[in-house]
């Protein structure tokens, strides 16, 4: 559980506290279980709550300004939304077949995913990870359907970027 909670939230620290705050919860809430469901994945929906709880109130917050990325597409002119030279999707098809599931992938992943701005990661990993449906991360979030898409977006360019900077160029 402390793995699936540290993926999420790319601190190790915040991870222990909500596993924490799951099983103070959990012990309040013992006599509501009913036992339809196994223990373990009764106390993993808990902290799955906990933390889209956490990214809710992050998200209320003002965040930060935008990191240092910048947009991979040319902003103005003819090509607008073209890609910039040499910032296209690199080729990974190089790679065996299963790489993409080895732990070297899951590490740089989850060094990528503690980059994003908050916002971003949020969307992401409730979104992708979780496998959420669309309308309840809004909800869950409170933003709108057009801003969930902008910032799944810039999330996944991110991504890319991060892990083709760091995988693929070895």
């Amino acid at each position: 559980m402390l793995n699936y909670a540290f993926l999420r939230l790319s601190s190790r620290d915040l991870a222990e506290d909500l596993l924490q705050d799951t099983f103070v919860s959990a012990l309040k809430a013992r006599d509501g279980f009913r036992g339809d469901s196994s223990e373990q994945t009764w106390l993993t929906s808990i902290l799955k709550r906990k933390i889209i709880d956490y990214y809710r109130k992050k998200s209320t917050q003002n965040e930060l300004a935008e990191s240092r990325f910048k947009s991979p597409f040319k902003e103005s002119g003819f090509l607008e939304g073209h890609w910039e030279k040499g910032r296209g999707p690199k080729d990974w098809s190089d790679r065996e077949p299963g790489s993409l599931h080895q732990q070297e992938f899951q590490a740089i992943l989850e060094e990528c995913l503690s980059y994003l701005p908050e916002k971003l990661r949020a969307v992401f990993i409730l979104k992708v990870m979780d496998e959420m449906e669309s309308d309840e991360v809004c909800k869950e979030l409170g933003c709108t359907a057009s801003n969930f898409w902008v910032i799944l977006h810039r999330a996944r360019l991110r991504l890319r970027e991060c892990i083709e900077n760091n995988w693929l160029n070895e």
